[in-house]
């Protein structure tokens, strides 16, 4: 088996967003595992997931965070097309994600970092 390798941090900037796909080669290269492989690991949890979810079931994952299936309040919406017409919306199922202690503290790393790199960044430019 072989061993478990740490995930690198990416440079936000690096890229736009991750994707299943970029989790699909990032864990086949530090595994060694065929990537179809992974592919079919990765599909079956978020499946496990989801399902869970359909079926009323909090799914909590460790240091990651919570997902709790809700049922959003009927409220009333407006046409800004219509002025003066009203209509409920009615309610309906969503997730609600609650980040869990360690994602939470790194992106308020995160969330310091930027604000550093936008107090130099408006520095720079009022020093110009």
């Amino acid at each position: 088996m072989p061993a478990i390798v740490r995930w690198h941090t990416i440079p936000l900037w690096s890229m736009g967003k991750l994707t299943k796909r970029d989790i699909v080669v990032a864990i086949s290269n530090q595994t060694g595992m065929v990537q179809h492989q992974v592919f079919d690991i990765v599909q079956r949890t978020l499946d496990k997931i989801t399902d869970s979810l359909a079926n009323n079931v909090p799914v909590e994952l460790r240091n990651f965070g919570i997902f709790q299936p809700r049922l959003t309040k009927p409220r009333v919406g407006r046409n800004p097309n219509q002025p003066g017409s009203s209509f409920v919306i009615p309610s309906r199922a969503t997730v609600k994600f609650k980040a869990g202690k360690v994602m939470r503290q790194r992106v308020e790393k995160l969330s310091r970092e930027l604000k550093e790199a936008e107090a130099k960044k408006t520095t720079t430019v009022n020093s110009k």
